[in-house]
């Protein structure tokens, strides 16, 4: 991995991930297992995070390929994996440069990590290059709000601070339309608002599938 692309938060990888467990008892568990219900076949998920999702995935997954290069996050991501249901395979990469043949995978889950990616387009490339023709894409992020004066807040704070709080993290990002530009066939996408707590604030959501 080249040395642009290593990823180190250690101080918003602990916030953060405070903040997904408050999230959790928020109504974020209900999400996830909406997020994954119904998934089968080799899986690859971007930004797994801490392992969060893992005990969600069905028995009819064979294998989950999650990716995390956040050192403390990855850290967890392996001690979950050890408890999952289904064999999970934690690998240090990143979003842009899967390590991973083109058409490996039968889904691709990429859950509250394009908000963080640094190149949002080619870390859905990558997606739509390892999943297989007529493969899924499943989705949950928070986007750009629809309200002119909200977003606009949201473009401020991403100019200023919150990439610098948050890890890298960006609110103001129409994550629907660049899966759709990124040539998956958005299938099915609910929008509602949500916080899973301090330090990250109420806005949009999106949940979703999209065809590759």
């Amino acid at each position: 991995m080249a040395a642009e692309e290593r990823v180190r938060h250690p101080i918003a990888a602990r916030l953060i991930e405070r903040a997904m467990r408050a999230g959790e008892r928020r109504g974020q568990d209900e999400h996830r297992r909406r997020l994954l219900d119904g998934l089968s076949g080799r899986v690859v998920e971007v930004g797994a995070g801490s392992g969060t999702n893992f005990r969600h995935y069905p028995a009819s997954v064979t294998e989950v390929v999650a990716v995390e290069p956040e050192p403390y996050l990855r850290g967890l991501a392996e001690q979950a994996a050890a408890t999952a249901p289904v064999p999970v395979r934690v690998v240090d990469a990143v979003s842009g440069s899967l390590p991973l043949a083109e058409a490996s995978c039968d889904a691709g889950v990429a859950c509250l990590v394009l908000c963080t990616v640094p190149d949002q387009e080619r870390a859905l490339a990558e997606l739509a290059r390892v999943i297989r023709p007529g493969g899924e894409l499943r989705f949950y992020e928070h986007v750009v709000s629809h309200r002119p004066f909200e977003a606009r807040l949201q473009r401020i704070a991403d100019a200023t601070f919150w990439p610098l709080l948050a890890g890298g993290c960006h609110m103001s990002r129409d994550t629907t339309a660049a899966i759709g530009q990124a040539g998956f066939r958005i299938e099915s996408c609910d929008r509602f608002p949500f916080s899973p707590g301090p330090p990250v604030p109420a806005g949009p959501h999106i949940l979703g599938t999209a065809r590759r």
